[in-house]
């Protein structure tokens, strides 16, 4: 066991030795300790990885160590995260397809593995209500969970949190169910609530014992949210498809995530100019390996604990046959939107109808679920026009559209193929409502690259401006921001006419709102942080008002 004083990681070294070493020899950290190192084949899906029974939370393999393939002796080291359980070390031969154990070490555990880790901010339901979410290994009978909060120089409050689980029989298939099932602890969630604007606050999460001690977890700070309206800078970050990865150069299942380190680290060294972050879907990658949330929820702790992180769902989350997601894929490896829905807070109505609105300040967020049908006629379409429709403009006058499929405008390869450039039917079901209560920008995941409309409708470009936009906006600006992490996306050879900046890259979008009529929109690689593509919008309400086409209804002339 090694001791801890409410760290959540541990760089751990690893000594091994193999009589017969091979260039197929591996060493996978195993939690539990006690694991079955039988291979399952057909239970894993279609993603390289081990194909043993219990799938290891990541492997390295054994020629790593340099010498190794000379001496058979051989040295690495790991990072491991508090997942509530103990953890041990198998070498293994015969690969990754053929498995044979050679050797298991001892069991090593954190000093508490049940201590409340990985807190994630979300707005809550009303403007002035921030969720505090986090995992620990504590049933509401063991432990009961709170959060102490409360703005400096005054006297804190406690707030007594949710708890909630899942377990086999509520996910879908394999190998979520089967060789990926780990047992995901409890999830927690306070609401804190009546939230001065834009007033700083400080936090802890903790369990109160039966006796009244408490455990606590990691202290942190986040700053309330500005009120619907009102005027002050906020700063928006928006990406999708980010995934994680490991930094002791460890291998995963669903291994392709080369860019998330670089955005996170990004994200992390400039958060004093972030309020608000949106992940668009394809959050973890997991993909039915439930170990690999724990593995996220730790990456992105440093922005997560700080600035509400406000997600959409994606394939990777949500897709299931027969599960009733609009589409009948696999991606999502069995966890049909389980995972997603518990893992992090969204204002939803219904957490398994993943779409949502919510303000921040100057703007309305419309977070559409394009894993659910969006057709006119839905219950989705619906809520998107109500969303749209029920903002005022004139105290928010940035009107933003979220989701993670393409639903209005992408030349990436397989958008492009068919000549669709979207989601099938997706721009005539709701471009009418883009340009009927003005949108401003779209944004979107999905393809692993960056792309900028021009203000576009039906198709065509309503203006031949590329970074100064003034005035009346004829049409909406779509954006692809899908470079968070995972692998890149090829784009078509020739280049529309609508698509203004197109890069293979990873990066993510940033958006500043400085007064009711002025927003900075700017494109960073994650690899920098500097600008890419910028432009600036600059407008009043009466060009929010002015007609456009579709956008207004008949007028009666002046008598």
């Amino acid at each position: 066991m090694f001791s801890t004083q409410g760290e959540d990681t541990a760089w751990v070294t690893v000594d091994f030795v193999a009589p017969n070493p091979s260039g197929d020899d591996w060493i996978g950290i195993f939690s539990p300790s006690n694991f079955n190192a039988s291979t399952c084949p057909g239970s894993h899906g279609s993603g390289p990885g081990p194909v043993i029974c219990s799938a290891p939370i990541k492997y390295q393999f054994a020629n790593y160590s340099s010498d190794y393939g000379k001496s058979g002796k051989g040295t690495l080291k790991f990072q491991l995260i508090n997942q509530r359980q103990d953890f041990s070390f198998a070498l293994l031969t015969g690969g990754l397809s053929n498995p044979k154990l050679i050797a298991v070490s001892n069991a090593i555990a954190f000093a508490n593995p049940k201590a409340p880790v990985y807190p994630r901010l979300a707005q809550g339901k009303s403007w002035n209500e921030m969720t505090v979410t986090w995992t620990s290994g504590y049933d509401i009978t063991e432990a009961y969970p709170f959060v102490e909060w409360g703005m400096k120089w005054r006297p804190a409050v406690s707030t007594a949190a949710v708890t909630v689980t899942f377990d086999r029989e509520t996910i879908c298939g394999e190998p979520a169910r089967s060789v990926g099932w780990r047992d995901p602890g409890f999830i927690h969630t306070a609401f804190l609530t009546d939230l001065w604007p834009n007033k700083e606050y400080y936090y802890k999460i903790g369990h109160m014992m039966p006796n009244g001690n408490v455990t606590w977890g990691k202290f942190s700070s986040f700053r309330a949210p500005p009120y619907p309206g009102q005027k002050s800078l906020q700063r928006v970050v928006i990406f999708g498809d980010m995934g994680k990865a490991e930094r002791d150069g460890s291998n995963e299942y669903s291994n392709y995530q080369p860019g998330s380190l670089n955005t996170t680290d990004t994200l992390i060294k400039d958060l004093n100019n972030i309020d608000i972050v949106f992940h668009i879907g394809d959050i973890s990658y997991a993909n039915g390996y439930i170990s690999q949330w724990d593995q996220f929820t730790q990456q992105v702790e440093g922005i997560t604990s700080r600035v509400p992180y406000m997600i959409a769902s994606g394939n990777h989350e949500r897709d299931w046959p027969d599960s009733e997601s609009f589409f009948n894929g696999t991606d999502s490896g069995g966890e049909c939107g389980v995972l997603a829905e518990t893992m992090y807070y969204t204002p939803t109505e219904n957490r398994a109808n993943y779409w949502y609105s919510t303000d921040y300040g100057m703007f309305r967020f419309c977070v559409a679920d394009s894993e659910h049908d969006w057709r006119e006629g839905t219950e989705q379409y619906k809520f998107i026009e109500n969303c749209l429709a029920t903002v005022d403009r004139k105290k928010q006058p940035w009107l933003i559209f979220i989701a993670h499929r393409v639903l209005g405008y992408s030349s990436g390869f397989f958008y492009g193929i068919d000549g669709s450039f979207a989601e099938a039917t997706s721009r005539q079901s709701l471009q009418k409502l883009w340009q009927k209560y003005r949108v401003d920008m779209a944004f979107y995941g999905h393809v692993h690259n960056y792309e900028r409309t021009c203000p576009v409708y039906e198709e065509k470009c309503t203006s031949s401006e590329k970074s100064h936009y003034s005035g009346t906006m004829n049409g909406t600006i779509h954006v692809v921001v899908g470079g968070g992490g995972s692998h890149l996306s090829n784009f078509t050879t020739e280049v529309p006419a609508w698509s203004l900046y197109r890069e293979m890259d990873y990066g993510f979008v940033k958006l500043t709102a400085f007064n009711y009529s002025s927003l900075l929109y700017e494109y960073k690689r994650s690899s920098d942080g500097k600008v890419y593509d910028s432009f600036t919008l600059h407008r009043e309400y009466r060009d929010v008002l002015a007609c456009v086409k579709d956008s207004c209804a008949p007028t009666i002339p002046a008598t």
